[in-house]
């Protein structure tokens, strides 16, 4: 069978490549393009773009970069039809892949879409819209699958692939040493994101958080492909390390963490360190998405919970006074730590339903056979 698979973030190519693997476990001869980044492309996917030509976020850094972004398009839409895939499989990415979803099915090509857009945070009609594009969605949060059941749409939950990479993950008896970290003092995870322009804002509000604990270590989750000057207001400071590419070690050390929203408090929560979330946008971004937003939480953590497990600082409270009393909280109370833990605990719970990704490929390549519900000739 030909593949071609499109993930447009560093989240979406880490879990595309181990869907891939687990593809070509079950279909050997599987043929694989698209777009995506080191982890696709050490899986066996021959890249045509690589996903950090498209890294822009926000609805007004969209807006700027529109012209950018339709010139990718169209080149993503040449190269399918060039391809001749079986199937277009959809990772994440909603805003793009969308456009994807309705290229592709008016030129009758499959489309399965895996780690659905987050059309149950804003404006959920689009639902509608995936229903009319998409042959198979493959969902990775426990509510989704009743949330799409709303809309008349059998999908399939497949576990979440968070969780399989944490279980995964071989811890580095070293890192401690490698890193210049030491067991006797605390240790705090930075995650500032992966995007610069998340890190244009986050970077300096964790920066003024560091200098108020001159006795905790920091760790800051450096991502490799953007411009290290990014991380120059953290580095400044004697107690911070630059943990490049490690984030999973680095956790699995924390006693704490500060995490800017997206995947990483899910992640973060799975290694069960305490944490806070914080997250803040352009002043025009946030009035537009304060606007659309339909659920009560930002962050993965409580989401999934349905209530609130660890504290988000949105906009104006994510400032360097507020972080820093929620860091104290964090680190020296044992008790607000221990209920977070054991919140942890019933989300791992809830989430441990075997590998994601050995689920989805056999859901997927059983359809491309015929086999189930959904499944073409």
């Amino acid at each position: 069978m030909r593949y071609y698979l499109i993930a447009g973030e560093r989240s979406g190519d880490l879990h595309g490549g181990n869907l891939v693997r687990e593809i070509v476990k079950l279909d050997p001869g599987a043929e694989l393009r698209g777009i995506g980044g080191e982890y696709m492309r050490d899986a066996g996917v021959n890249l045509s773009v690589h996903y950090g030509e498209l890294a822009f976020m926000g609805f007004f850094e969209v807006v700027k970069n529109f012209g950018t972004i339709s010139r990718y398009t169209r080149k993503c839409k040449s190269d399918i039809l060039s391809f001749k895939p079986d199937v277009v499989i959809l990772i994440d990415y909603g805003g793009f892949n969308m456009r994807i979803a309705s290229f592709a099915k008016k030129n009758d090509i499959r489309v399965y879409y895996y780690i659905t857009p987050k059309v149950w945070a804003w404006y959920q009609k689009r639902a509608l819209k995936l229903k009319r594009t998409v042959d198979r969605m493959f969902v990775i949060l426990p509510f989704e699958k009743d949330f799409f059941k709303r809309f008349d749409w059998d999908v399939d939950y497949v576990g979440n692939p968070v969780w399989d990479s944490v279980r995964s993950h071989k811890p580095d008896l070293e890192f401690l040493t490698k890193n210049r970290l030491v067991s006797d003092l605390p240790i705090v995870s930075l995650l500032p994101g992966s995007r610069t322009q998340e890190l244009a804002r986050m970077v300096p509000i964790m920066a003024d958080v560091v200098g108020r604990f001159p006795d905790v270590q920091f760790g800051v989750a450096v991502v490799d492909n953007l411009d290290k000057a990014l991380y120059a207001p953290l580095k400044a400071h004697n107690n911070v390390t630059l943990v490049a590419e490690d984030t999973y070690n680095l956790l699995l050390h924390s006693n704490a963490a500060v995490v800017t929203s997206g995947t990483a408090t899910l992640e973060t929560a799975l290694f069960k360190v305490p944490q806070t979330v914080i997250y803040k946008a352009s002043a025009s971004t946030y009035q537009v998405v304060k606007l659309l937003i339909r659920v009560p939480f930002i962050s993965l953590v409580n989401l999934i919970a349905g209530r609130e497990v660890i504290r988000e600082l949105i906009q104006n409270e994510a400032n360097g006074a507020t972080i820093s009393g929620e860091l104290k909280r964090l680190i020296f109370d044992g008790a607000y730590r221990k209920k977070i833990l054991e919140d942890y605990q019933s989300i791992i719970t809830m989430l441990d339903t075997g590998s994601a990704s050995e689920n989805t490929a056999r859901l997927m390549t059983g359809y491309l056979r015929g086999e189930g519900p959904g499944s073409r000739p």
